[in-house]
C-alpha cells in the first residue's frame, strides 16, 4: 500500500469528529438537503457540488464572500470552479446586465451584442481568426469534435486519461459511462512517447488531438511544455487537427496559456469567466475551419442554439473580459497565485504534511501525497480521509473550497484574504501534525 493511501484510527477519529462538527453547524442546510432530495436525486443537479453528508446550501454571496442558510459567512475561494474570476455580482456587471434586461430579453435576431463579444474575445486571443458561441465550454467540446470529425472526414478522437472536457466527456478516473458515443482513443497525459506509440498506428483515421494545458479536474496538473508541443507537431505531420481546450486556462496571464506554452490551436475552446458570469462557451480557430459554419455555403456546417446569442451574457461578457478582467488585472492574478501556491508548498514543508498543491496561476489542487505531481494516475494515490478532513476544517475556519481540493482565486481577493488562508492552513497542518508522523511511519 502506497503511503499516502494509509489510513489509521486515529485518522477515522479525527475525520468523525469533524464531519460531526459540521453536521451540528448546519442545521438548516441538512433540513434543505433532505427537502430537496424529495424532488433531486441526492437533492443534487450537478454531481460535481454533491458531498457527504450533505452540501452545505449557500443563500446569498458578495465580493467574495459567502452565507450559508444557517448564516455562516466564508471565504469562497473556490470561485464557482473557475468561471466565477468577477467574485460575487460585480457592480459593473450587474448594472450591465441590468440594461440588458431594460433593452428586452430573447430578441429573436442577430443583435450588435454577439458581434461586440466576438470581436472582443478574437482580439484578446491569438488562436481566434473567427469565433462561435455556445451556452457552456461542454457544447463548444463537443462542437469542436464534431467539427474536426467533419473537415477531416476522419472518426477517431484523441484524449488522456484525466482529463475532462465537459459532463458527456469525463476521462478522470477512467471514460465515463455517460460520456459522448465517440471514437475515442487515449494517451497518457505528459508522456509524449507513450501517447505516440499508442496512437500511431491509427493516425490516418484520428481527426483531433484534444488536450488542456493544465489538467483541471484530473488535479491541476501542468502540461509539459515539450509533451504539448510534440502533440502540436505530430498533428501538423498527419493532418489531424489539435483542439486546446482552455475553458478553464483562458484566464491565465494576457490571453491564457498557448501564447506561453509555444502551441496555436487549429480549434480552441474557452469559456468560464469570459461570459462574464453568465453561461457562455466558445469555440474556434482557424479562418478556413470556421468559415464551414457561414450558412451561404452549400456545404455548410450547422450550429443552432436559442441562448448562443442571450442578450444578458453578451452584454456581460464584453464588459467583463474589456472592463474588469483586462490583459493587466490577468496577469495580476496569474502572478498572485504562483506566489500563492508557492506558500502553501512551504508550510506543507514546513509541517511535514504529505501535501502538495499543483497548478498554474490562479487554479490549484491540494493534494493529500507528497510532491512533484505530474502524471494523472498519481492522482489515484490520494488518501481521500486526509481530503475530507481538510476539507471540513477548512470550513470551520470560514473558509471554503471543492472537497476534492480545487482552489481558484477571484479578483475580489485581497492579501489579507490569503494571509488568512495561509495561517488556516498551516494551524490545520500543525494541529494534525502526529497524524502526519503516524502516517509516514506506517509506510516506513
Amino acid at each position: 500500500m502506497s503511503a499516502q493511501a494509509q489510513s489509521s484510527e486515529h485518522l477515522r477519529s479525527a475525520l468523525a469528529e469533524a464531519e460531526a462538527q459540521y453536521v451540528r453547524a448546519n442545521p438548516k442546510s441538512e433540513a434543505q438537503f433532505r427537502k430537496a432530495e424529495q424532488s433531486l436525486p441526492a437533492g443534487n443537479t450537478r454531481s460535481s457540488l454533491f458531498y457527504r453528508p450533505f452540501p452545505l446550501t449557500v443563500a446569498r454571496g458578495e465580493g467574495a464572500s459567502l452565507w450559508d442558510l444557517d448564516g455562516h459567512k466564508y471565504l469562497n475561494f473556490l470561485s464557482e470552479f473557475t468561471s466565477g474570476v468577477y467574485g460575487h455580482s460585480h457592480p459593473r456587471i450587474v448594472a450591465e446586465m441590468q440594461a440588458a434586461i431594460g433593452d428586452g430579453l430573447n430578441l429573436s435576431s442577430h443583435t450588435t451584442g454577439e458581434a461586440n463579444l466576438a470581436d472582443a474575445i478574437c482580439d484578446r486571443f491569438e488562436c481566434f481568426d473567427k469565433v462561435r458561441l455556445t451556452n457552456s465550454g461542454t457544447e463548444a467540446n463537443i462542437m469542436a469534435m464534431v467539427t474536426a470529425r467533419a473537415v477531416t472526414g476522419r472518426d477517431k478522437i484523441v484524449v488522456f486519461k484525466g482529463g475532462y472536457h465537459g459532463g458527456p466527456l469525463t476521462f478522470v478516473g477512467g471514460a465515463s459511462v455517460g460520456n459522448v458515443p465517440f471514437d475515442f482513443l487515449y494517451g497518457r497525459y505528459n508522456d509524449l512517447e507513450t501517447t505516440l506509440a499508442t496512437i500511431e498506428p491509427h493516425a490516418q483515421g484520428i481527426a483531433a488531438v484534444v488536450v488542456e494545458p493544465v489538467l483541471g479536474a484530473g488535479g491541476c496538473i501542468p502540461g509539459d511544455k515539450a509533451f504539448l508541443t510534440g502533440l502540436q507537431d505530430w498533428c501538423r505531420s498527419q493532418g489531424a487537427l489539435l483542439i486546446v481546450d482552455e475553458v478553464q486556462t483562458a484566464r491565465h496571464h494576457a490571453g491564457g496559456l498557448q501564447p506561453v506554452l509555444g502551441l496555436k490551436a487549429d480549434i480552441a475552446t474557452m469559456g468560464k469567466f469570459i461570459g462574464g458570469c453568465m453561461p457562455i462557451g466558445v469555440f474556434g480557430g482557424r479562418h478556413d475551419i470556421m468559415e464551414r459554419f457561414d450558412p451561404r455555403h452549400p456545404d455548410a456546417l450547422a450550429h443552432a442554439g436559442t441562448f448562443n446569442n442571450n442578450v444578458m451574457t453578451m452584454r456581460a461578457g464584453l464588459v467583463g473580459l474589456t472592463e474588469v478582467y483586462t490583459t493587466q488585472e490577468a496577469r495580476r492574478l496569474t502572478k498572485m497565485g504562483d506566489a500563492f501556491r508557492d506558500r502553501l508548498n512551504d508550510i506543507a514543508i514546513e509541517t511535514g504534511a504529505p501535501i502538495h498543491v499543483t497548478g498554474v496561476g490562479s487554479i490549484m489542487n491540494i493534494h493529500t501525497q507528497s510532491g512533484p505531481i505530474t502524471f494523472a494516475e498519481q492522482v489515484a494515490l490520494e488518501n481521500k480521509e486526509i481530503k475530507d478532513l481538510l476539507f471540513f476544517e477548512f470550513l470551520s475556519h470560514g473558509l471554503y473550497y471543492a472537497k476534492r481540493g480545487l482552489i481558484a482565486l477571484n479578483v475580489c481577493h485581497n492579501r489579507a484574504d490569503l494571509d488568512r488562508f495561509a495561517e488556516a492552513f498551516r494551524n490545520i497542518l500543525t494541529k494534525h501534525a502526529p497524524l502526519w508522523r503516524e502516517l509516514k511511519g506506517q509506510a516506513a
